[in-house]
């Protein structure tokens, strides 16, 4: 309603950083997504999940819990640049396809990249 009254054409919700253990946060989530589908019932038409590619195995386990709580629309995946070979990107797609948007590779702003799965598994191959 706050963007609609401003005239804006895009809202953006940046939620605290969470973890799937705390359930009560996850329930504001879930909240918040009510809030907005209320305010427009097309809404919301991204909800991205910004995961820390260092985080291994345990991403995955983020994926599925917010994905059930929100119904995401894609990922961004960070932290690629440092010893994370990013190969949990392998399990998420075979366990819960979620569409990884974009990559970061280091901290600056063109470090943030368009994820390409095909670079990537050139690059995670070593080809």
């Amino acid at each position: 309603a706050a963007g609609r009254s401003r005239r804006m054409d895009v809202v953006l919700v940046d939620t605290a950083g969470r973890l799937p253990t705390q359930k009560h946060l996850m329930e504001e989530l879930t909240k918040i997504r009510r809030v907005v589908t209320k305010a427009d019932i097309t809404a919301p038409h991204e909800v991205l999940l910004v995961i820390d590619g260092n985080t291994g195995q345990n991403a995955l386990a983020q994926v599925k819990a917010f994905d059930e709580a929100i119904q995401l629309t894609g990922l961004v995946v960070t932290k690629l640049d440092g010893t994370a070979k990013g190969g949990v990107l392998a399990a998420i797609a075979r366990e819960k396809p979620v569409p990884v948007y974009f990559i970061g590779v280091g901290e600056k702003l063109e470090d943030l990249q368009t994820f390409s799965a095909r670079e990537f598994a050139q690059a995670l191959l070593g080809s």
